[in-house]
């Protein structure tokens, strides 16, 4: 999980959390040795990141040096909370949950989606590191202006806010990288005396499990790859192009189903001409809070329409709001289209720690994004904002530690489970099937009608369950998935067509 924005340069810069990849970055320095230590666990309670109350964990703090290179350098604390597994007598190598953004904590992501889980959680304990720069592991957060969800910032705007949360940061952020990240999780096994682990990504977290295979692979039973990023992809360069057809698939869906056509005739080209409309006169809106229900104030233009667009794209369930709500903003009612900008940029910024994200996009995506294909992103819905965002806000940061076979296509033999929603506008089933090439053990399912992540699906977690008890993808029984289906289309203020 789980990704990261494209609404408005803004959201370009910040919430490129939910896309990836790059070159050039700072080689990895000769690692020393990380002391072995065990993990010291007590009870805790792992709190969902939007308070919707709390599960119980064991909870260690787990120590490790900010830069390995370093004999007597800053150390750091990572968050490790383990659930342990119902069936003690039946117990199977420990999952480790490698969360999405980059910047979301995996601790977080569980106890957001715990209830998924159950299944797993049978026969295997469930392991989760706060990947460092996130959650409890020494989180890079920066702090931004209470209207930035919602404004527009100019290219100098972001740079300003850049510099200043690079200059709060309590870790450097070179030391905050996925190849940093690996050899984190690594020393946690090791710390567990664990000999096998099987692990489960999400949307970037896929990118982490990926490079743990291909440097710790021995140690690794089987993986469960969720909304997959392969390793050479380029999504600044990519997801402007999977976000359009995305929504081509959503306009697809609403033409085939009569109601929602009866209700929303004609719905892309009105969506065309909303773009332009919102291009020519920004409105300016005031709205409730919805954390705390004060009056918020934003000019909604053509940018913001697409960032909202984008996010609501990420699940089916958003998804089945969407021509509803361009109906009422092309009846010049706003609030409702606004309000999801609001919403769910809060819900990500309560989440994501955005120095860290930072920290990985800006060593490890931008550059790659240099061979992005300009004339064929302005074409689309979202255009060049993010990537020129991003650009931005990159200003300044440092080159992180980056080892150089991050973007070599993985090779491995430990057996895989590949999840792809099938209108997913950031990682598309063609990424899924891009880094299945290599794994001589794997099974790619393309989920009907669902977008980004796949973990609580329908039947998914049932299927992740038997196929990590299995230990192959070889003969595991998906058919199930192929029966979800998208929700009905709202089609007015009371829902669904009866």
């Amino acid at each position: 999980m789980p990704a990261v924005t494209a609404s408005t340069r803004r959201r370009a810069a910040r919430l490129a959390a939910l896309v990836l990849l790059a070159a050039g970055a700072l080689p990895v320095p000769a690692a020393r040795a990380e002391p072995r230590a065990a993990l010291e666990f007590s009870d805790c309670r792992l709190r969902h990141p939007a308070g919707l109350g709390s599960v119980a964990a064991r909870c260690a703090s787990f120590e490790v040096a900010e830069n390995r290179a370093e004999a007597a350098g800053q150390r750091i604390a990572l968050r490790v909370a383990l659930v342990p597994a119902l069936d003690r007598r039946r117990t199977r190598e420990p999952l480790f949950v490698v969360a999405g953004g980059p910047g979301q904590a995996a601790s977080d992501y569980y106890a957001a989606y715990a209830g998924a889980f159950a299944p797993v959680l049978r026969t295997h304990d469930l392991v989760l590191v706060d990947q460092r720069g996130t959650g409890g592991s020494n989180r890079l957060g920066c702090r931004f202006p209470p209207d930035f969800d919602v404004a527009t910032p100019s290219p100098a705007e972001i740079r300003a806010l850049s510099a200043r949360c690079r200059a709060g940061l309590p870790g450097r952020p070179a030391y905050y990288t996925t190849s940093v990240a690996v050899a984190d999780l690594e020393a946690v096994r090791a710390a567990l005396g664990a000999p096998r682990i099987a692990l489960y990504g999400i949307s970037y977290g896929t990118r982490v499990v990926e490079h743990y295979l291909r440097h710790h692979g021995e140690h690794a039973a089987a993986v469960v790859l969720d909304g997959v990023l392969p390793p050479d992809a380029s999504p600044l360069a990519d997801t402007p192009l999977a976000a359009e057809r995305a929504l081509g698939l959503a306009f697809a869906r609403c033409r085939a189903a009569p109601e929602c056509e009866r209700a929303f005739p004609g719905l892309e080209a009105r969506f065309a001409a909303l773009r332009a409309e919102l291009g020519r006169r920004p409105r300016h809106l005031v709205l409730a809070d919805p954390g705390n229900g004060a009056p918020r104030t934003l000019d909604f233009d053509a940018a913001a329409l697409a960032g909202t667009v984008r996010l609501l794209n990420y699940s089916a369930a958003s998804t089945a709001l969407l021509p509803y709500l361009l109906d009422r903003a092309l009846h010049e009612d706003y609030a409702p289209l606004a309000a999801q900008l609001v919403m769910l940029g809060s819900h990500l910024d309560a989440q994501l720690a955005y120095g860290m994200n930072a920290a990985v996009t800006c060593s490890e995506d931008l550059p790659a994004a240099a061979r992005a294909d300009r004339a064929a992103l302005a074409t689309t819905y979202l255009g060049l904002q993010q990537l020129d965002g991003l650009a931005a806000l990159c200003e300044g940061w440092p080159a992180g530690v980056v080892d150089a076979d991050l973007y070599a296509p993985l090779v491995s033999r430990v057996p895989a489970l590949l999840l792809s929603g099938e209108a997913d506008p950031v990682t598309p089933p063609a990424y899924a099937e891009r880094a299945a090439a290599g794994l001589a053990d794997h099974r790619h399912v393309v989920v009907p009608g669902q977008g980004h992540g796949q973990l609580a699906t329908g039947c998914a977690p049932q299927v992740i369950a038997r196929f990590l008890d299995a230990g192959t993808a070889r003969g595991l029984d998906v058919a199930c998935l192929a029966k979800a289906s998208a929700p009905p289309f709202v089609i007015d203020a009371a829902g669904p067509a009866p």
